[in-house]
């Protein structure tokens, strides 16, 4: 599955190769999200792909790949938001003299949100698609639908915020040593989702997302937190620093409940 998802983003990407990268699209500090998008209502696909990749030899022999992507499409009645965040790591191992792969995720999600009269404001429609080999997890998913409004607005903040009741269903690692009775786990949640953009400078951004999926039905409860700092290099191209950090209240197996990610990435915008 991760081989189709992989190519699919990558068709979908690429009439952005085809466009002059020195071109300026929009500039971080010029133009709010907003505008962004009313700049491109109507288009089929626009958005920003990040790649990130790490070679480490020496003391230590590892390989990191890193690749994520935000695609949107608006029209008059709809705005939809795509996410793609894939992370690859693989590490030599010095007893086997071998590579161990020590980090292979996957997560996309989709929302659809249906423009009401009120501006800002919208009913929406959320799913979302995660693997990890080393969650102890085989998959889990999450639907949900609710409320989204703006609630606060100024000359260089904005924040806006989804609520609603969703499901949940994870399913358990073959491997997992657990009673048939948790191996296939279903339950209702509400979910709480906060997007914070703050712009610092004219070529530089803030970014804070947040959301919460909290468990209705006595199973985990989910946390996770997005921080960014993004300043454009040059043209469409922009430089990310992003610290990412995850909580699960009832991890599986002897797994630690939060995990937290720190990277340095190029992101294109098309």
């Amino acid at each position: 599955m991760r081989k189709y998802l992989f190519l699919i983003f990558l068709i979908i990407s690429c009439p952005s190769w085809a466009v002059d990268p020195f071109e300026d699209f929009h500039e971080y500090g010029k133009l709010s999200d907003e505008e962004i998008h009313e700049l491109h209502k109507g288009d089929m696909l626009y958005g920003d792909t990040e790649f990130g990749f790490i070679l480490s030899k020496g003391n230590t022999n590892s390989t990191s790949f890193k690749l994520k992507g935000n695609l949107y499409q608006d029209f008059e009645k709809w705005r939809n938001q795509f996410k793609i965040d894939s992370l690859y790591k693989r590490d030599e191992n010095d007893e086997s003299g071998g590579t161990d792969v020590t980090a292979n995720r996957i997560f996309v999600s989709a929302q659809g949100n249906y423009k009401v009269g009120v501006k800002n404001s919208s009913f929406f429609i959320y799913g979302d698609y995660e693997e990890d080999e080393f969650s102890g997890l085989d998959f889990k998913s999450t639907v949900a639908t609710g409320y989204g409004a703006r609630v606060y607005q100024g000359s260089k903040n904005k924040v806006d915020i989804d609520i609603g009741p969703g499901l949940y269903r994870s399913v358990a690692d073959e491997d997992s040593d657990v009673s048939e009775d948790e191996i296939d786990k279903t339950g209702y949640l509400v979910r709480v989702a906060m997007q914070w953009e703050r712009l610092v400078s004219k070529r530089t951004r803030f970014n804070q997302d947040v959301s919460i999926e909290q468990s209705l039905s006595g199973l985990n409860s989910r946390l996770k937190s997005e921080t960014a700092l993004i300043s454009q290099v040059i043209g469409a191209v922009s430089l990310k620093f992003t610290y990412m950090y995850r909580y699960n209240s009832k991890p599986e197996d002897d797994k630690l409940k939060f995990d937290s990610e720190l990277s340095a990435t190029l992101v294109y915008s098309f």
